[in-house]
């Protein structure tokens, strides 16, 4: 019984890091659009973040101030 309440967890967990995943890669999209990125550019950066989300927010924050 112990067993199914923590693997009830461990899939929330996930869901939960995979929502975020989707969440911020969407908004790295929109914020380069609005920095009047081409759409291109932005989906380069969709693509990045998704595959790679923590290296691809952090190297997206990065070459965003430029």
């Amino acid at each position: 019984m112990m067993a199914g309440g923590s693997m009830l967890v461990f899939l929330f967990f996930i869901l939960g890091i995979f929502l975020l995943n989707i969440f911020t890669s969407i908004w790295a999209y929109r914020d380069s659009l609005r920095l009047g990125r081409s759409r291109e550019y932005a989906l380069v950066v969709l693509i990045g973040t998704l595959f790679f989300p923590i290296l691809g927010l952090i190297v997206y924050l990065i070459i965003r101030s430029d």
